[in-house]
C-alpha cells in the first residue's frame, strides 16, 4: 500500500486573483456533502498570507469545482499575533459549526517571525470565518518558550486532542536565524481551552532537524500520523528540504517513528521533485487522500495523492 500521486490538483497560476501574488500553502481539506473543500494560504505582494479555499470533486480531486475569490480570514488587528499572516492547518465540524485552526504569523525584529495558534469559527458552512478571540488559543509558555505552529485537532475520548509543533531554539545558519521545532500535544474538553502535556511526540532524528504539520487519523485500531521534516542547511528546495514522515501510536501520546513507511517520495514529477511539505490526510466514503505542497513551499499550488 502506498500513495499514488494524482498531481498538482490546484495550480494557482491558472486563476487571476488581484490580492494573490504567490503560493497556495498548507492545503487544509474538509469533506463536505458535495465536495472536498480545501482551505489554503496564498501570499500577497508583501508576503502576507490570508486564507481562502477551493472546492474539489470528491471522486476526482484533480477536478476543480469552484475557486473562492476573497479571503475567508484576513489579517488580524495591528499588534495582534496574526497581523502579518494567517496560515490554515486544520478544519473540522464542531457543534454544528466549522472550526478553523490556524498558525498566526507576526513579524519580529531579532528573529524573522513569531507564531501562535488561533481559532476562527464559521456559522455559514465554511464560507466565511470570525475569530473566536483576537488573541491565540495556544501560545508561547514555560513549556514552549519560542513559538507554536501547525495544529491538528481531532475528537479524543471525552474531549479533544491537538498535535502541534513547538519551537525548540533558534540557530544561526549562514549569518541568518533559522528555527528548530518538534511535534508535541495538548488536550481540551471543549476544543477551545487547551492544556499542554509538555510531551514530545516526534523526537528529532538529528540535532538540526525540524518537524511539524502533523495530520492524524485513527484506523486499524491505531493512530497514524503523517508529518513533514527538514534539515537546517539549504532546505529551501535544496538537499535538506522538507520530506514527509510517518509514525504510529496506540494511545496518541507515545509514537513510533517509521519514515520509510510514509508511502510517498519526492519526484520525478517537476512539481514535487525537490520538496514535499505540509501533509493533510482526509477520507471520503470511497477513498483516502493526501494533500500536500511540493517545490517552493507550494509556490505554484498544492498536490494530492490517493491511498491504494
Amino acid at each position: 500500500m502506498a500513495w499514488r500521486k494524482i498531481g498538482l490538483v490546484f495550480d494557482r497560476s491558472k486563476y487571476e486573483l488581484d490580492w494573490i501574488n504567490s503560493h497556495a500553502m498548507l492545503p487544509t481539506p474538509l469533506v463536505m456533502e458535495d465536495c472536498i473543500r480545501v482551505y489554503y494560504s496564498p501570499r500577497d505582494v508583501n508576503g502576507k498570507s490570508r486564507i481562502t479555499y477551493v472546492d474539489l470533486d470528491k471522486d476526482d480531486p484533480a477536478k476543480v469545482l469552484y475557486v473562492h475569490k476573497e479571503p475567508v480570514l484576513s489579517l488580524g488587528k495591528l499588534g495582534a499575533c496574526d497581523d502579518s499572516g494567517t496560515l490554515c492547518t486544520c478544519a473540522l465540524e464542531c457543534d454544528g459549526k466549522i472550526y478553523l485552526y490556524y498558525t498566526a504569523y507576526n513579524i519580529r525584529v531579532t528573529v524573522p517571525y513569531g507564531n501562535a495558534i488561533g481559532l476562527a469559527v464559521s456559522d455559514d458552512g465554511g464560507n466565511s470565518f470570525t475569530r473566536l478571540f483576537d488573541g491565540p488559543v495556544l501560545d508561547r509558555s514555560a513549556y514552549d518558550p519560542y513559538f507554536v505552529i501547525s495544529p491538528w485537532v481531532m475528537k479524543f475520548g471525552e474531549g479533544w486532542r491537538m498535535w502541534y509543533a513547538a519551537g525548540t531554539k533558534w540557530i544561526t545558519v549562514d549569518g541568518k536565524p533559522e528555527s528548530l521545532y518538534q511535534i508535541k500535544t495538548a488536550f481540551s474538553q471543549d476544543a477551545i481551552n487547551w492544556c499542554k502535556d509538555d510531551l514530545t511526540c516526534i523526537p528529532t532524528m538529528s540535532e538540526y532537524e525540524a518537524n511539524a504539520k502533523p495530520t492524524v487519523v485513527f484506523e486499524d485500531g491505531m493512530y497514524k500520523m503523517w508529518f513533514c521534516y527538514r534539515g537546517s542547511n539549504d532546505f529551501r528546495d535544496g538537499p535538506e528540504s522538507y520530506r514527509i514522515g510517518y509514525a504510529t501510536s496506540e494511545d496518541g501520546l507515545s509514537w513510533i517513528r517509521s519514515d520509510a513507511e510514509c508511502g510517498i517520495q519526492p519526484g520525478p514529477q517537476e512539481w514535487d521533485s525537490k520538496m514535499q511539505a505540509y501533509p493533510s490526510v482526509v477520507s471520503t466514503k470511497s477513498s483516502k487522500y493526501l494533500f500536500y505542497n511540493g517545490n517552493g513551499f507550494g509556490m505554484n499550488g498544492f498536490c494530492c495523492a490517493v491511498w491504494e
